[in-house]
């Protein structure tokens, strides 16, 4: 058995627009968006990362910036393309951090872990969120935008 780990990480600011706050999936109901060329979602993106430093396939940049422009700005695209890159590793855990001042993670926890879970096809007990505000030492625990960062454990 060979096993890989991948770690990823994505983070955006918060703007004014008429998007919807999408977090692993969930829409989030905030007054604000995440600032993106796609939905912004940065769990997604974070995830996507995790894959391709696995794979050593970039899927965020030249080929999600690619579908942008065609009109495909849903994340889920993104990490589809990701995962569908891994071929015979199979998901084995998907560690999330999340840093933010707000919205409140927590109350959605079981959403997004649901939501990666499917989409993943992995066990919700093998996905795992944790949340901070950094004790607003960062930009994101002050309040501006999001980082995420995600740890991605493979096996084949």
């Amino acid at each position: 058995m060979k096993i890989k780990t991948g770690l990823g990480q994505d983070s955006h600011a918060f703007c004014d627009t008429n998007k919807l706050l999408i977090l692993a999936g969930v829409v989030f109901d905030y007054p604000k968006s995440l600032n993106a060329n796609s939905d912004g979602d940065v769990v997604f993106h974070s995830i996507t990362n995790a894959i391709s430093s696995i794979t050593g396939i970039n899927i965020l940049g030249a080929k999600a910036d690619t579908l942008c422009k065609q009109g495909v700005t849903d994340s889920v695209e993104y990490l589809k393309l990701a995962f569908n890159d891994l071929n015979k590793w199979k998901i084995q855990h998907i560690a999330i951090s999340i840093e933010c001042l707000h919205p409140k993670i927590l109350p959605m926890i079981e959403k997004m872990k649901l939501s990666i879970s499917k989409l993943l096809n992995i066990a919700l007990q093998d996905v795992g969120i944790t949340t901070t505000t950094g004790e607003g030492l960062t930009e994101f625990g002050k309040g501006n935008g999001i980082q995420v960062l995600s740890i991605v454990t493979v096996i084949k």
